[in-house]
């Protein structure tokens, strides 16, 4: 730990080391008058409507924020003209990263029955074929075991396997090692056959067919003996993509500068096919009007807001800027407040969540600005959101939400029209006041008015976020 954070800790962790789950340091009346009224400095003046604004802005002005896309350059673009306009320095921050981009043509060509209206799908991390395509006859590989290839000819020809038995996987390992240009899959229950290989690994190309298809193309080889098919999977493959973070720096006061930081956080991508009103237009939302807010209050420590990219491809927007904090810098570090998921009126109650599902800065501070603003909060476990970098860098950490999360998770439902306002405006309360409580230059004269939050009752370690 290292030497800024010692002053804030110490305080913070003390009260709440000594205080029982949901008990209150009773201060003297004058000190909690003073406290409510350093709250009402930010409370008051959060805006709702400011708030909804940018949700409708970033999830109907935008839409669909896929990560390394125009559109989620658009958003970036949007957010750092927001926080400039707050008087805050920004830094627009690169990072490359690779992805899997989906074929973009995908064909079956029976050689003498053009139409035969096969529909494949192919198989993620699928090499593409050569640009003419795979040609070779169709051979029935039964479920593509080793066993299944052994003493035949597959070299050159296209591997017809039914699922079933091995996995995937090996299934189009075994074909390959047999040496056949492409490979077949169907079904062995109804519906179409979408699937994944290993992004590394010796495979060839790889379709999926319906059990229909499959079974069809294997009664047409008992017919006919033999059957000569091409294969076409082009323009899919791992690419090399760009995805930025913003980074906008609310500076200490100069006379009262601790040298201390605390980070406030949320992403800005959604996943392909989902306007992201909830997931996560509402946690930038927040964060922008927290900016917004504390813009105009002097503090003693620096205030990071951060939106980042590629969160919902592995946190490596998060990741990254974590990697290029050095040594002290982290040892400056308190705390760091995420947002994610903090806006659907169909999800549960407000919640905090941390990575170890243990208490520390940012959940008590939390606890105690709720019990002030809102209600107390309880917490729970879970990462997968971008508080776990920097978890795992040494900086405590915990992800503010709702629980149980909205059934429109990760849909195309995931629209405006779900929002709740009070929601966004209850969440920008409670962290607005907790975060100006730490930074705020009189923090260490009020830091034992604490609440140490209770756990949460049901599990929450399965939340997807």
């Amino acid at each position: 730990m290292g030497k800024w954070r010692k002053a804030v800790l110490s305080g913070v962790m003390a009260a709440s080391v000594l205080a029982v789950p949901l008990s209150v340091y009773e201060a003297p009346i004058a000190a909690k008058a003073a406290t409510q009224a350093l709250d009402n400095k930010v409370v008051q003046k959060i805006d709702a409507e400011k708030i909804y604004q940018h949700v409708s802005a970033l999830s109907v002005g935008i839409g669909e924020r896929v990560t390394g896309s125009e559109a989620e350059r658009k958003a970036v673009d949007y957010i750092a003209a927001q926080y400039r306009s707050y008087g805050l320095d920004v830094n627009i921050q690169p990072f490359t990263f690779q992805t899997y981009e989906e074929a973009k043509e995908i064909s079956i060509q029976i050689a003498g029955h053009s139409g035969k209206g096969l529909e494949p799908s192919v198989f993620k991390y699928s090499p593409n074929t050569p640009a003419e395509g795979a040609t070779g006859e169709i051979m029935d590989a039964g479920l593509g075991r080793a066993s299944d290839f052994a003493g035949k000819d597959a070299a050159g020809k296209i591997a017809l396997i039914e699922r079933g038995g091995i996995t995937f996987a090996e299934k189009a390992a075994n074909a390959a090692a047999a040496g056949a240009k492409a490979v077949l899959i169907y079904n062995n229950t109804t519906g179409p056959l979408k699937s994944s290989l290993p992004s590394s690994g010796n495979y060839v190309a790889t379709l999926g067919l319906t059990k229909t298809e499959g079974e069809a193309l294997k009664a047409l080889i008992e017919k006919e003996q033999t059957v000569t098919a091409t294969v076409k999977v082009l323009g899919g493959g791992m690419v090399t993509k760009t995805s930025h973070n913003v980074v906008a720096v609310k500076k200490a006061h100069k006379n009262h500068d601790t040298g201390q930081i605390l980070y406030v956080g949320s992403h800005h991508d959604s996943v392909p096919g989902s306007p992201g009103a909830s997931d996560n237009a509402s946690g930038v939302a927040v964060n922008l009007e927290i900016a917004r807010v504390l813009s105009s209050q002097q503090t003693d420590t620096e205030v990071r807001f951060l939106t980042f990219g590629a969160e919902e491809i592995g946190l490596l927007g998060s990741y990254h800027y974590v990697s290029t904090l050095t040594k002290e810098e982290i040892d400056r570090s308190i705390g760091m407040f995420n947002f994610d998921m903090v806006g659907s009126k169909n999800a549960g109650d407000m919640i905090m969540f941390t990575v170890d599902g243990e208490r520390n800065v940012v959940t008590n501070t939390g606890a105690s600005a709720s019990s002030r603003v809102f209600k107390p909060l309880t917490y729970g476990k879970v990462g997968r959101s971008d508080h776990q970098p920097f978890h795992e860098g040494g900086i405590a950490a915990a992800v503010f939400s709702y629980a149980p999360l909205e059934p429109e998770y990760h849909q195309p439902t995931d629209t405006i029209d779900k929002i709740s306002k009070e929601k966004m405006e209850n969440m920008a309360k409670v962290v607005g006041a907790g975060v100006y409580q730490i930074a705020r230059k009189d923090t260490p004269a009020l830091e034992r008015a604490q609440v140490a939050p209770k756990p949460a009752e049901p599990p929450f370690e399965e939340r997807p976020l």
